[in-house]
């Protein structure tokens, strides 16, 4: 018996986000009894970096690292991961809540008649039923479910659990899946890579203009900070609209959904929508010279100023301290 852990990688590294999912599983495994943690990887990924999951509590790592996984069809990693499940016995199954975890998920849960609760951001209260707390309306309210089948998958929200990092390396196995031509119907055809050298999905720290940055030639100004901090940079739709930034900068409900520890807002008003993308960051700073602007109401800290006349000095602060 075993937690099966579903693990998401790029460019050779496993995702912090599942990591987290890993640390979860870990705690739930000590709470139910439902024995150890195993985690299953899909296409190319070397197991010197799958052992590493080890650090977040797995015990084990399956890696099915078939070509044909590499590209992350869906329906080929429902599949793959299915027989993993049976394979180690498990009841539950743990992932990270992201595009291609949510996709897998809704298929996975037909194939092994699993209930599905998604957001989750607590272990599950098992004193009277099994009741999962989840983020609901972009976080801005929490709900309680009940799952009542016996096989479960819990997708974890982004930094809602703390990455537990002490574990001893897990054990790598090669695990061979069964792969149907069904289960490659849908191609992706062509990819569009994000640049940078952090992206907004997996950055600890974001930090964003809008359009109080007045053009795309100020923008020295936004990566400059975002280099002092290791963070990624984002923007506000309407930036992204004019063409001041590429559109996978776009932070916010119609944009990229963002949940880093600290998200610096600059230059920007705070409209609901972007609001939504972001108010699951753990710590927000605005930086506006209006002070009326509403995302003061949001900010944990805000600074009422001119950005071209704050963030330089703030840079340099930081640097002196870092």
């Amino acid at each position: 018996m075993a937690i099966l852990v579903y693990i998401e990688h790029a460019g050779g590294k496993v995702k912090k986000t599942s990591l987290e999912a890993v640390s979860f599983a870990n705690a739930l495994a000590a709470k139910t009894n439902e024995g150890e943690v195993v985690a299953v990887a899909l296409g190319a990924i070397g197991d010197d970096e799958l052992a590493s999951v080890g650090s977040a509590g797995a015990a084990k790592v399956l890696h099915a690292s078939d070509d044909r996984l590499s590209a992350g069809v869906i329906q080929a990693h429902a599949s793959a991961v299915a027989q993993a499940f049976e394979k180690v016995g498990a009841k539950t199954v743990v992932l990270a809540k992201s595009s291609l975890g949510d996709a897998v998920a809704a298929r996975l849960a037909i194939k092994i008649k699993a209930g599905l609760v998604s957001n989750v951001v607590e272990l599950p209260d098992t004193s009277s039923g099994y009741q999962v707390k989840r983020s609901i309306y972009t976080g801005k309210a929490f709900a309680m479910t009940a799952v009542e089948t016996e096989n479960k998958i819990l997708a974890i929200k982004k930094n809602a659990v703390d990455l537990k990092t002490d574990g001893a390396p897990a054990s790598v196995e090669s695990f061979e899946v069964s792969l149907a031509d069904s289960d490659f119907a849908s191609k992706i055809t062509s990819t569009e890579q994000a640049t940078g050298e952090i992206l907004l999905p997996e950055a600890d720290i974001v930090v964003s203009g809008g359009r109080g940055m007045k053009g795309p030639e100020n923008w020295g100004m936004i990566e400059d900070l975002a280099k002092t901090l290791g963070a990624a940079t984002g923007c506000s739709k309407p930036v992204s609209d004019i063409g001041w930034r590429p559109h996978h900068e776009h932070v916010g409900q119609t944009g990229v959904k963002v949940a880093p520890t600290l998200y610096v807002a600059i230059g920007i008003s705070g409209a609901i929508q972007h609001l939504a993308g972001v108010n699951s960051s753990k710590y927000i700073v605005v930086i506006n010279k209006d002070p009326e602007a509403p995302f003061f109401k949001a900010a944990d800290y805000g600074i009422v100023g001119d950005a071209f006349e704050v963030v330089p000095k703030l840079n340099e602060a930081l640097k002196a301290e870092l």
